[in-house]
């Protein structure tokens, strides 16, 4: 079930705070000393009626696995918990039925926290795989309803595609498509894979564009975009999101949101670099709600905001901040939202996840909730 978050009308007093810098801006928070025990983290913040509300952080495996018997012996004994394997340098997520998929660069893997099982595990690393099967740069991730992951891999320039146990299933592209590949974004339907490639080389350097492809085949389609600053030109494009019968662009070089139609054409775009609310400074990627509704974070702001289909402002979430506490970010690089309207953060600096659940959920409902404390 797919929890909408009901946005009323423009709040005047947001538009009051809109000349407020985006990097000082805490009022969507209320800091962990604040809080109590008993208080939990909403924004926006009280009085006005709380949207999301913070819900959990992953940093390791040790965050979604069960204790075992021998580790607890252990840490009565000698003081020393269950070994975690924490993230070393996260990049991008995505999220299928209650398991998370998160990209790390350095480690050359996708590493998977599944929630309801209690269980993680590696994808692109198996001594099952050839070496042709094997991950090298994962970057940008995205699944389909089926659970397929897709994966760009940066350094052998190509699209490598698993199951959701990390099993090999194909792959496309390669270096006389991509340039520069940063993300792939497949749509539910595992029908259309949509692929940035932000150029780099001085003989392809027009190459900023979108690339789209047969999902299950891996045949070229189509592309759009070429570099530029005019309307449907993209400058250093970050990320596709799909909507509903739209696609929204990061085109970050011009600082921007850009929206076509399912084919590649043009329509509007909105944005622009600035540091008031509903401006970008380094915007990264994006994701949309069922509702339509876009999430775009932002790496320099350490926030992500949230507009409607129609590219209004509704509302912004976290904080740039060198403490790596709850709804605080450094460096954020990665935003999904799944199937429950759930938001997910990946911050490559904190080198953590941190998890969002729309105020109306409760705590044991959705696919994110260990099978046993599920609602029936």
């Amino acid at each position: 079930m797919a929890y909408k978050t009901r946005f009323s009308g423009r709040n005047p007093l947001v538009w009051l705070l809109g000349i407020v810098l985006l990097g000082l801006a805490a009022c969507a928070q209320v800091g962990d000393d604040e809080r109590g025990p008993e208080r939990k983290l909403v924004y926006p913040s009280p009085p006005d009626e709380p949207r999301f509300v913070y819900e959990r952080t992953i940093r390791g495996s040790a965050d979604v696995e069960p204790v075992k018997e021998d580790s607890k012996l252990k840490q009565l004994l000698t003081g020393e918990g269950q070994v975690s394997q924490g993230m070393r340098k996260p990049y991008a997520i995505a999220v299928h039925r209650g398991r998370i998929f998160v990209s790390d660069t350095f480690a050359r893997i996708v590493r998977v926290y599944d929630v309801p099982e209690g269980r993680y595990f590696s994808i692109g690393d198996s001594e099952k795989l050839s070496d042709k099967e094997r991950l090298v740069k994962p970057i940008g991730i995205s699944v389909d309803d089926a659970g397929s992951l897709f994966v760009a891999d940066a350094t052998q320039k190509l699209i490598m595609v698993y199951d959701r146990d990390g099993n090999f299933l194909r792959r496309f592209g390669g270096a006389d498509l991509f340039s520069r590949l940063t993300s792939v974004t497949v749509d539910k339907k595992g029908e259309r894979a949509y692929v940035v490639d932000i150029g780099g080389a001085a003989s392809k350097s027009e190459f900023h564009r979108v690339l789209v492809f047969n999902a299950k085949t891996g045949e070229n389609l189509f592309n759009f975009g070429t570099r530029g600053s005019g309307p449907g030109e993209l400058n250093l494009p970050r990320a596709v999101a799909v909507g509903k019968d739209k696609l929204y662009v990061v085109d970050g070089g011009n600082f921007r949101i850009q929206v076509f139609d399912m084919d590649g054409k043009f329509q509007k775009s909105f944005g622009g670099v600035g540091k008031q609310i509903g401006n970008f400074a380094r915007p990264k990627e994006a994701d949309t709600d069922a509702d339509g509704n876009l999430y775009v974070i932002d790496s320099a702001f350490g926030n992500f905001q949230i507009f409607n289909p129609e590219g209004e402002l509704l509302m912004y979430v976290g904080e740039r901040s060198d403490d790596p506490g709850p709804g605080r970010f450094n460096l954020p690089s990665g935003i999904t939202v799944d199937e429950n309207g759930r938001i997910y953060v990946v911050d490559q600096m904190f080198k953590k996840v941190d998890i969002f659940r729309p105020a109306k959920m409760g705590e044991n409902e959705g696919y994110l909730v260990r099978k046993e404390q599920q609602k029936k």
